[in-house]
């Protein structure tokens, strides 16, 4: 039987998908309500001719751009191409807005296109690279297109009507308040995302093309149960939560921030019953009065909600908020008052709580392992990922430094391969993609779990762990074979400026062959970095990556080598982000970590104006100087 965890987790990994495809776009649903509020027959400014705009932009635009988004977060451009061509399959058998079905086919289109090109990559012959490319994307996404068109477009139509008779039912019968059982638990256990994006909305932009408006969209938005909590704290709570609490209602009232809220709620669990009868209170105001909004509300600030309230609303959408907050406050009152909370101290383990939480719901390093390592006892952390030449030197790299500013030199922080994990090893850090082989691995070890080897929240986790922690008799770490540049690892000649104009494939296969002809490495490490890259972006963020093969060709590295290009102008590596520094990488003996941690400086510690240096530099003693630093 699935834990309650493990359900809670499938659930944030669920709505994180769906947030993913959605949330880029949320401008197209903004743009697609004002126009709704204002020139319908019973909007603000009632205009036969521009009314004719928001509907193509419900039917096709948003719903191919959520299928590219998702295409797209498989993989890449090329996925979220054929995401968008399948899409519009299901659009054509469809009468309804189909933002369901965007949801379906984007991924699925991007998914198809990569398990095609993993399953031809080794068989094209050289020169027909474009041309296989071009056709496979074409004819998969016709072939997607069709079978959206007969099977997906009347499944989801079919879907969408029962859920919306439901919905239909509940309002009528007068049960919609009940919902806010499900939402407002769901949003401090940050679940709301799944309920929000693949039920509300799709429904609520069906209802609001029909009529204008849709009460859907603030079932989740409505500040008021939140702003009801902070205001019961605000009178009788005590200590730091007394007097956070105004803070915490302009950046939750004005800002939409309700994530402030939910440590107040986790320090007493009992006031979810205040939020929940808050919000039951506030949805019957609503169905009373015929409130909704013209399209979502995003963020949830009481002025966002007032910006997408169409003519006629206004009183329903206020009071709907007014009594939300009137019914939250009074019963978290008497909540606090009844059995109040000692000093308030609390709080700090509330949003320590909450960030784990909220952590987990957007991707950012889990921890799990059989137990917790204190911070006194705390000497080996390991970065592990598919070949231990790249990312997670750059992680370790980027953590030994923040580390040792600190005045900590007692922990070892270094890097290695899946596979060659060392037993002793207490912490460690890889890549949520590869979790199932890092526990197999080093089952021993606690782990942690990033999307990004340099961009997330592990320093914050140590530090925590290290707090209060007296390491002055401790014995000094090992040296880091990172410390000093090795000669000949970086050759000027190696460093290529202003290359623009090409893919993200043909710049990885010119620094792979680079490293083939200065003998780093053989010929078939260059399809090694390629198909590491189909796996798993080399994009590590302030416009660098860095391509390397895949632990398949580890054995094919001669010697530690890298090779640098940069790009003034960029080429897109990863979710639209373009890369102006490539570093190609071959590494063998760890004689390559010291320019890894050289980037991992850079990233950390260079603005944007010395970045914008080192993208459009002419002299390349300029990057040569920077990589091969000694400190």
């Amino acid at each position: 039987m699935a834990s309650p965890g493990g359900a809670q987790e499938t659930m944030q990994r669920f709505g994180r998908a769906l947030s993913a495809m959605v949330m880029p776009n949320i401008g197209a649903f903004i743009a697609w309500g004002l126009m709704i509020a204002l020139f319908i027959p019973v909007g603000w400014m009632p205009n036969e001719y521009l009314a004719q705009v928001p509907a193509p932009m419900a039917k096709w635009l948003i719903p191919l751009l959520i299928g590219f988004a998702g295409g797209n977060m498989i993989y890449g451009q090329r996925g979220g191409v054929v995401g968008a061509i399948a899409t519009s399959g299901a659009i054509s058998g469809a009468d309804i807005p189909m933002f369901l079905g965007a949801m379906i086919m984007g991924p699925f289109g991007g998914w198809v296109i990569k398990k095609f090109d993993e399953a031809v990559q080794d068989s094209i012959p050289t020169g027909f690279e474009m041309l296989v490319n071009n056709f496979s994307a074409g004819i998969l996404g016709a072939i997607l297109a069709m079978i959206a068109y007969a099977v997906t477009g009347p499944v989801v139509t079919t879907m969408n009507g029962i859920l919306r008779e439901g919905v239909d039912a509940l309002i009528a019968t007068g049960f919609l308040p009940l919902a806010s059982l499900l939402i407002e638990p769901a949003k401090v256990l940050f679940l709301n995302n799944a309920i929000n994006h693949g039920v509300l909305t799709p429904i609520a932009t069906q209802q609001a093309q029909e009529v204008g408006k849709s009460m859907l969209f603030l079932l989740e938005a409505n500040p008021g149960p939140g702003f009801g909590i902070l205001l019961a704290y605000a009178f009788f709570g005590t200590g730091s939560a007394k007097a956070s609490s105004p803070g915490a209602m302009i950046i939750h009232v004005l800002g939409g921030i309700h994530e402030i809220y939910f440590p107040y709620i986790l320090m007493k669990p009992s006031l979810i019953l205040a939020v929940i009868a808050g919000g039951a209170s506030g949805v019957f105001t609503l169905t009373l009065f015929d409130g909704g909004l013209s399209g979502p509300s995003a963020p949830g600030s009481i002025l966002a909600v007032l910006a997408m309230t169409p003519s006629g609303c206004f009183f329903a959408n206020i009071a709907d908020f007014l009594v939300a907050t009137a019914v939250s406050g009074v019963i978290a009152s008497i909540i606090l008052k009844s059995s109040p909370i000692e000093d308030g101290d609390d709080l700090e383990a509330a949003q320590a709580q909450m960030k784990d939480m909220k952590a987990k719901s957007k991707g950012e390093a889990g921890v799990q392992g059989e137990a917790e390592v204190a911070g006194k006892d705390l000497r080996k952390i390991i970065y592990a990922c598919d070949a231990g030449m790249g990312s997670s030197a750059l992680g370790a790299a980027a953590l030994r430094k923040k580390l040792k500013k600190d005045g900590i030199t007692h922990i070892s922080v270094t890097n290695t391969a899946i596979g060659n994990i060392p037993s002793d090893a207490q912490i460690v850090v890889s890549h949520e993609k590869l979790k199932a082989r890092a526990i197999e691995d080093s089952p021993q070890a606690e782990h942690i779990f990033v999307q990004d080897f340099t961009n997330n929240n592990v320093y914050e986790i140590i530090s925590a762990r290290l707090a209060g922690v007296d390491a002055s008799g401790a014995e000094a770490a090992a040296d880091n074979p990172a410390d000093q540049v090795k000669e000949g690892v970086l050759k000027r000649e190696n460093i290529f400026l202003g290359v623009n104009g090409l893919t993200k494939e043909e710049v990885i296969k010119k620094a792979g062959e680079t490293l083939v002809a200065a003998g780093y490495v053989e010929e078939r490490y260059v399809e090694g970095m390629l198909a590491r890259e189909r796996d798993l972006s080399t994009y590590i963020g302030n416009g660098i990556a860095i391509p390397h093969g895949e632990n398949a060709v580890k054995d094919a590295v001669k010697q530690s080598g890298i090779v640098v290009i940069q790009s003034p102008e960029g080429i897109e590596f990863a979710d639209g982000n373009k890369a102006h520094i490539i570093v190609g990488i071959a590494g063998k003996d760890n004689d390559h970590l010291a320019i890894l941690a050289n980037i991992a400086s850079a990233i950390e510690d260079y603005d944007e104006a010395k970045m914008q240096e080192l993208y459009t530099t002419t002299d390349a003693n300029l990057l040569y100087d920077l990589f091969t630093k000694n400190d």
